[in-house]
């Protein structure tokens, strides 16, 4: 069943969302080459505990840190660990936020110092689709055309689309209807309404798109070992249109980008 928020739940959900925007923030300054993935995750739940929040990944399902942390040919679940980042690497960071009752949940992948063109274009074309999935967050229409707008900007590039883990709802659980899968047809799946949250979340691989599930029950990684790419935001629809509850405007701050791609989802409410 999927649950609709209210506004006054939405702001609540808004400032969770916001929380793990900025945590997302504060780590940008410090992904760089000989960082520990563990050294970050300290830095996230710190941050998280000190703005007033739990780290929502902590625990859920038994997952042992604060962070999901995947380099390179790591799609998902990734635990942080000793092992320092080197030059041309590329990270994705999941992270989670449980405040006031409500998750926030979203994810950027960032690059350790200079990366390959080809992985560069990769994390690029993929941060896009997150895009053109949002797009489709429109009072009326259906799941499975945000799942198509990905899929086909995505595979037009020829990249891998990750069938086996998929964006969801959220609100006061971290994981509720209905499942956003990053492939799919127009038109179907469950219809949009004013209300809904959704945390979308393209996986898109440089090669194929068949996954391995590794036996610490977690890490999960592309099958040809080749780079894979994360983005996520939280998304609701306010008067039949999308708005954004989480932002990379504190990531773009600190790495000196600028963007003005969230501008058509951005809402004061």
């Amino acid at each position: 069943m999927i649950i609709l928020k209210t506004i006054e739940e939405l702001r609540i959900m808004r400032e969770s969302a916001q929380l793990v925007s900025k945590t997302l923030g504060m780590l940008a300054k410090e992904i760089k080459p000989g960082v520990t993935t563990l050294y970050l995750d300290k830095l996230a739940h710190d941050y998280i505990r000190d703005h007033g929040g739990y780290p929502g990944f902590l625990g859920m399902y038994g997952f042992p840190n604060s962070l999901c942390i995947s380099p390179n040919e790591e799609v998902v679940h990734g635990i942080p660990n000793e092992k320092p980042l080197k030059e041309g690497d590329i990270l994705s960071v999941d992270c989670g936020v449980y405040m006031n009752g409500y998750y926030g949940d979203h994810a950027y992948s960032f690059e350790v110092g200079e990366v390959a063109p080809e992985t560069k274009k990769l994390l690029k074309i993929t941060k896009e689709s997150l895009y053109k999935g949002i797009e489709q967050c429109v009072r009326g229409k259906r799941v499975g055309d945000i799942s198509f707008a990905i899929q086909n900007y995505c595979e037009k590039e020829g990249y891998g689309v990750v069938r086996e883990l998929v964006g969801h709802g959220v609100g006061k659980n971290m994981h509720e209807d209905p499942q956003v899968p990053n492939y799919g047809r127009k038109g179907s799946g469950k219809v949009l309404k004013d209300g809904i949250v959704l945390a979308i979340e393209p996986m898109i691989n440089l090669g194929t798109e068949k996954v391995k599930f590794h036996n610490d029950g977690w890490t999960v990684t592309t099958l040809d070992n080749k780079p894979s790419a994360h983005f996520e935001h939280d998304v609701t629809i306010i008067n039949g249109k999308p708005v954004l509850l989480s932002t990379f405007k504190y990531i773009y701050e600190a790495l000196g980008i600028k963007s003005n791609e969230e501008d058509p989802f951005t809402m004061d409410f």
